[in-house]
């Protein structure tokens, strides 16, 4: 047993070494011969519930170089407290960089908070997932290579859907609520006053009309069932993807002990994880960038992102590439979590 187990690590390891040889180290796109991608807008993989709004469509940005073998694919998905039905638009600041590398990107947008309660944004990215993956030979990407990625309360919806049997092969997390009863207790000092005041509420994360009751369709301290049903470290298991995980210290939205939690819920089921903690930064998409401050990098086993000192698109790929390696099955236990400051 223990010579299968060892040997089931060394392969691992060689197939990520393997895969990130071959990644690009930049963060932003170097091919100049690329064509830019093709970009199809506006298509429906659902009916709009209710008619008229926008939470069931996504968008889609196909390489401009054909296709020698089907291209992996990245689901996007922007946050918005779950205010919005346009999460499909934070897909075109990642597109140029991740057709250019060759993937297909796929923005998705779900139902706002104010137009369907929770479940149904999960509801809504998995039916996403399903219409992509169906329609997989029509835009020539692999239907077995999906990772999702989002911001805020769009990495909320990653989450949920890389831990509930979609087969993602891998998450990306940044700065996402995970335990909405855990918000307001880890808040930096000062930072409830300034949220107040942001989205005109008395009582932070807490207050009846705060994006997380307002999801839920009750106030979070009086509906402890609904508040665990969205809660994403209820959904993990040992099968669940590889998930990197990118957070700020200075996040006055969402306290960094949020990714913390997801880390370490990660950890304890031996998932292949990697968490990003950049210092001095906010609840802001900056964060993915060469400029932004050195990381304090831990990853649960094996690391799938190697030599990176900063979260770029660059890391991004570098991470999904090797997630795609490892398969969807976890990595046997090794070390504990391991901290690597640069």
């Amino acid at each position: 047993m223990l010579s299968r187990t060892l040997s089931r690590v060394l392969a691992t390891t060689a197939l990520l070494v393997t895969a990130l040889a071959t990644v690009v180290a930049a963060g932003l796109p170097t091919a100049a011969a690329s064509r830019p991608p093709r970009i199809l807008r506006n298509l429906a993989y659902a009916p709009a519930q209710p008619a008229g709004t926008h939470g069931h469509l996504l968008d889609l940005y196909l390489p401009g170089q054909p296709a020698g073998k089907p291209y992996p694919l990245l689901i996007v998905m922007g946050g918005s407290g779950w205010m919005a039905d346009d999460g499909k638009g934070y897909a075109p600041a990642l597109a140029p960089y991740f057709t250019t590398h060759g993937f297909v990107v796929a923005g998705v947008s779900t139902r706002s908070s104010l137009q369907a309660k929770f479940p149904a944004q999960e509801q809504d990215v998995r039916a996403a997932i399903r219409w992509l993956r169906a329609n997989a030979g029509r835009f020539e990407f692999d239907p077995d290579r999906i990772a999702v990625l989002g911001d805020s309360s769009g990495g909320w919806t990653a989450l949920m859907a890389g831990f509930t049997g979609t087969g993602v092969r891998a998450v990306v997390d940044l700065f996402a609520p995970i335990d909405f009863l855990r918000l307001d207790p880890d808040m930096l000092p000062g930072a409830c006053a300034s949220f107040n005041k942001a989205f005109h509420l008395a009582r932070c994360h807490a207050d009846v009309a705060s994006p997380e009751s307002s999801l839920l369709g009750c106030p979070i301290l009086t509906c402890p069932d609904r508040v665990a049903a969205a809660n994403p470290l209820l959904r993990v298991t040992p099968s669940a993807p590889p998930v990197l995980i990118i957070h700020g210290t200075e996040d006055g939205l969402v306290p960094l002990r949020q990714s913390q939690m997801l880390f370490d819920t990660l950890a304890a089921a031996s998932v292949p994880a990697t968490f990003y903690t950049v210092p001095g930064v906010g609840h802001s998409r900056d964060i993915v960038s060469p400029r932004a401050p050195r990381a304090t990098i831990r990853h649960t086993g094996t690391p799938l992102t190697r030599n990176f000192p900063h979260p770029t698109y660059g890391m991004i790929e570098s991470f999904i590439r090797a997630a795609y390696e490892t398969g969807t099955q976890p990595t046997p236990p090794l070390a504990r979590p391991r901290t690597r400051t640069w």
